[in-house]
C-alpha cells in the first residue's frame, strides 16, 4: 500500500495550495495529478528541459537528495534561477520530506521549443 503525504505548492501570486503527495511520485507527477499547470514537464521527466523548475523553500533543501551534475547543467539554463531551484522531476516524495513546500516560478523557458 502506497503511503500518502502532504506538500504545498505556492502559486506565483503567493497563494498556497496543499495537495496529497503519494510516496514515490515526483513533484512533477504530484503537480499533474493535482491540476497544477505551471509545471509543464515538456520532456515528461526525462531531464531534457527545465519546465518543471520549482523553488524549494530553504528549510527543506537539506532534506532533498543532492543535485546531480545533469540537473545542475539544466538549472544553469533556467529562467529565474535561485539558490534553492530544483527540477520537480528530480524530487521524489518520501516520508523525510512530508510537508515539502515549493514555490512555482513566475515564468519558465522550454528549451525543447525555443
Amino acid at each position: 500500500m502506497t503511503r500518502t503525504f502532504r506538500m504545498t505548492f505556492i502559486e506565483p501570486d503567493g497563494t498556497p495550495r496543499e495537495v496529497a503527495a503519494p510516496e514515490g511520485l515526483s513533484v512533477l507527477e504530484i503537480a499533474r495529478r493535482n491540476g497544477i499547470d505551471q509545471l509543464e514537464g515538456t520532456c515528461e521527466g526525462s531531464m531534457a528541459c527545465s519546465t518543471c523548475h520549482v523553488i524549494v523553500d530553504p528549510k527543506w533543501l537539506d532534506r532533498l537528495d543532492p543535485v546531480s551534475e545533469e540537473e545542475e547543467d539544466l538549472l544553469d539554463l533556467t529562467v529565474g534561477l535561485t539558490e534553492t531551484s530544483r527540477l520537480g522531476c528530480q524530487i521524489t516524495m518520501t516520508e523525510d520530506i512530508d510537508g515539502l513546500v515549493v514555490n512555482l516560478p513566475v515564468e519558465h523557458s522550454n528549451m525543447l521549443n525555443d
